[in-house]
Parts: structure tokens; sequence; C-alpha cells
């Protein structure tokens, strides 16, 4: 059976390879060197070292993109894995209809991010006539809108996985608690959390790399209004590439570093978390 698998397990993966070939490692390379050119088209690339670089750092819109990205991610991983994580909690409790509240909570996911965005701008503005505003007034509305948004949108998928963890906790250690006498809290914080990291560690990485990625949601709900105050990153590199010309060759370069950023902090997240687990 070994030799047969080592016999025809290249021929196998073949298929796999080659469309991974075609679809990433041949676009991902080109992009890569289509940030080191001036290009309308792929064909009439030139040569240009690291100008566009440059032109990238440069950029004010640029960086103000990337501190309101940095800022997003970091309360949007917080606020959905913490109430994600409460949900979780309380619908592995024994309470009646706990399956019909998993499905409505996981139904934002499967909304697509140009339609949540409009569903959220309707509902905002609806709300914030009242106060003679829009979401687009001030960049402090379009910030903390996004931050709604995206909490409704993965809260209950986050949440899911963490029910999954969950009910993996031994009984037996929970057990042994109770008969020692462990408060809740205890029971919580060195039995339940330490059990659950593995369940962390997907849904932090999961989080964290959608908030950085986002896109579709960031130009329906705001479109980087007021003053492209509220543009994230990945709009940012969108205008930048689409919006101006000549610039085709700085929005690549804008891709790159964003790759470069959101690859590193994925990575050093998946350290840590996966170190706890060992401990655990």
């Amino acid at each position: 059976m070994q030799r047969a698998m080592k016999k025809w397990s290249p021929i196998l993966v073949l298929p796999t390879l080659a469309a991974f070939m075609i679809a990433f490692i041949i676009p991902f390379i080109t992009g890569i060197y289509l940030s080191f050119t001036k290009f309308t088209t792929v064909n009439n690339a030139k040569w240009v070292g690291v100008s566009n670089y440059i032109k990238a750092f440069s950029n004010d819109d640029f960086i103000n993109a990337l501190w309101f990205t940095v800022k997003f991610t970091v309360v949007s991983v917080i606020t959905i894995n913490v109430l994600a994580f409460l949900l979780a909690l309380l619908l592995t409790k024994a309470i009646k209809g706990t399956n019909l509240f998993r499905t409505t909570f996981f139904m934002p996911n499967l909304i697509g991010g140009i339609v949540l965005g409009y569903i959220w701008l309707m509902i905002i503005n609806g709300v914030l006539q009242y106060f003679g505003a829009t979401i687009t007034t001030d960049a402090t509305y379009g910030f903390w809108g996004l931050v709604v948004l995206m909490n409704w949108q993965l809260v209950g998928y986050m949440m899911i996985i963490y029910i999954a963890g969950i009910q993996n906790v031994s009984p037996d250690l929970l057990e042994a608690a109770d008969i020692d006498g462990a408060s809740s809290w205890q029971k919580l914080t060195k039995i339940t959390l330490p059990q659950v990291m593995p369940s962390i560690t997907i849904c932090t990485f999961l989080t964290l790399t959608n908030s950085f990625k986002l896109f579709d949601q960031n130009l329906a709900l705001t479109a980087g209004a007021p003053g492209k105050q509220t543009q994230m990153m990945a709009l940012d590199i969108y205008n930048t590439f689409y919006g101006r010309v000549g610039w085709q060759g700085v929005g690549q370069a804008k891709a790159v570093i964003f790759f470069v950023i959101v690859a590193a902090i994925a990575l050093t997240q998946l350290y840590f978390t996966r170190s706890k687990e060992v401990e655990s």
C-alpha cells in the first residue's frame, strides 16, 4: 500500500500543484516584480527600482489608512472574541432554544460584505439623522460603525468555534474542580480557558486577518469619507491602483507592503497563542 502511494502520489498531487502555481504562486511573484516597475499593463512594465515603495511610504493617505486599520483591527479583535466567547459560554448551558439562538447569531456571516455595508449604512444613518449627522459627518462615527458591522458579521461565526472548544473541555476536570470547591471564575480561568486555547488561536487569527483585509464593507459603509479619514488599507490600495493614472506600480507596492504586514502580524499571533496551547 505504501509503495503504491509513493508511486502514484506525484501524479495525484500534480493537478492541485499546477492549480496552486497558476492561481497563486505565479501571480504572487509577478505582483512582486510589478511593484518595482511603472506599468499600465503587464507587457509594458518599466523597471524603476524602489521608487514605488518610497512613494508609498511618502503618501499621507497610505500612512493614515495604515494607522486607521491597526486601530480598527485591535478594537475588532478584542470585541469580537470577547463577545463570541461570552455567547459560547451562555449557549453551552442548559437553555431552551439553544440551537435557534446559535443559528440566528451565525446567519449574519452568510450575508455578502457589500450588502451588509449598505444595510448598516441605512441603520446608522437612520439613527444619526436625529442628531443632525450622518456616518460621514465625523470619522469617529465611521470608525465605530465599521466596528459594529464587523462584530455583527463575525461574532456568530467565532461563537460556533468557541462552542466546539468548550464542549471538548473534559467533564472530569470540571467535576474534580467542583469537588475541590472551585468557584465559577476559577473553573473558567484555570480549566476552560486553557482547554479552549486552540479555539482562541483560530478565532484570533481569523478575526485579525479579516479585520486587516476589510474592503467591501469599508467601501459600502463610508468609502473612506470624510476626507479619506476612514479609508482602510485595502481600500487605499484599490483607489491608488485604479484611481490615479500612472500609479499602478505604487498601488502594487502598497499591496506587497500590506501582505508583509499582515503575514508578519498573523504569524506572530500564531506563535504566541500556540505557545500557550503547549503550556496548557
